[in-house]
């Protein structure tokens, strides 16, 4: 799996995560889809991604990507 791919597959499972964890376990847990949707808007912005690290040091690789830890 390509790294964008993977970033993506993260962000919505994160998402879908959080609608679980509101509806079944508790509703206070909507912040940490709030959190994931801000990462993704400061990532935007920055071009920078923590994930994106993340994923970088797992081996996960882009073809044909440059060096940068952008989203």
């Amino acid at each position: 799996m390509k790294l964008h791919q993977t970033l993506r597959l993260l962000a919505g499972s994160m998402i879908l995560l959080t609608v679980f964890l509101t509806v079944y376990v508790h509703p206070s847990w909507i912040w940490l889809g709030a959190f994931v949707g801000l990462n993704l808007v400061q990532s935007a912005f920055s071009k920078t991604c923590p994930a994106i690290w993340f994923f970088r040091r797992m081996g996960i690789r882009e073809e044909g990507a440059n060096s940068a830890g952008s989203c």
